[in-house]
């Protein structure tokens, strides 16, 4: 059956547009403290889940579990058309480009303690597992696929920068929301124009206002993998500029020596230097940061 729109067409009305407005409204509002830095984050998103997702995706489109409309692609590299390698580029720039508007501001003095490592660590194992059940569910293998697919590698993120992420919850699940909500939205109408459809076999049946719950699960789970990279990323960097290479590597390793590295000591503006006036001393006192509390 052919389809009133291709997957490209989907592109050029739906994907390319609100990427377009997030990079000119970005590029004129100077939001970005460091666009070269910004560049390369998203940049590097983008090729780990190009990489990460190619054979997963292949894998599904051979057992069927959709397909898409007579004359809806272009062409196909392996089983996948290339539109859908274009959408594993384009998905991770528009959540980048979010969530760089966003605004993320990160903190190299952030805790690195273990507890809300293992708690987040700890809960998307358990999604995996969920998952691997799911296989041997009929109807399951889509929403199956995608949990152990995605799950353990949130659950490496939370295990390398628990603290970071639960204290930019708010920021999180703002950069989250919005480009899963959009992209849900786009794709129960590609559903109704007959672009692609899931395969029942392979579904749960289950939708909400005509999206299959399945499409919805991985726009959610993999905005969170581009959105939580993102963080660490830029925080990893704010470390290193604030003491160097292995005081920025430290923050991920929350053991032994990553827990009392610490930077390079500043010189401290309050102490009066040879030859200074009493203007140029300093009687502030250093702000108390006990109140942060380790996660």
């Amino acid at each position: 059956m052919s389809t009133l729109l291709t997957y490209a067409d989907f592109h050029l009305l739906f994907v390319l547009p609100p990427i377009a407005l997030l990079a000119l409204v970005l590029g004129f509002a100077d939001r970005i403290a460091r666009p070269r830095e910004a560049v390369a984050g998203v940049a590097l998103l983008t090729a780990i889940a190009t990489v990460y997702t190619t054979p997963w995706d292949n894998y599904l489109i051979a057992q069927g579990v959709w397909t898409y409309a007579e004359g809806a692609v272009l062409a196909r590299l392996g089983r996948a058309p290339i539109e859908e390698y274009a959408f594993f580029v384009l998905q991770p720039v528009l959540a980048g480009l979010w969530f760089l508007w966003l605004g993320y501001a990160p903190e190299s003095e952030c805790a690195v303690g273990v507890r809300a490592r293992l708690l987040g660590a700890g809960v998307w194992l358990g999604v995996a597992a969920g998952g691997a059940w799911l296989l041997g569910v009929p109807g399951g293998l889509y929403l199956g696929a995608i949990a152990v697919w995605a799950a353990p590698i949130a659950a490496l993120q939370w295990a390398l920068g628990g603290p970071v992420l639960w204290r930019n919850r708010r920021l999180l699940a703002l950069s989250i929301a919005v480009p899963t909500l959009y992209l849900s939205l786009i794709d129960r109408v590609a559903i109704g124009l007959g672009i692609w459809r899931l395969s029942p076999a392979h579904t749960t049946g289950l939708d909400l206002l005509g999206l299959p719950v399945e499409e919805g699960v991985f726009f959610l789970v993999t905005t969170t993998l581009v959105v939580q990279g993102l963080i660490l990323f830029h925080w990893v960097l704010a470390r290193v500029r604030a003491g160097g290479r292995t005081y920025g590597l430290a923050g991920l390793v929350p053991i032994g020596w990553a827990r009392d590295a610490t930077p390079p000591a500043t010189p401290d503006s309050s102490t009066e230097q040879p030859g200074s006036g009493p203007e140029e001393t300093s009687d502030r006192a250093e702000p108390n940061r006990s109140g942060r509390g380790e996660a």
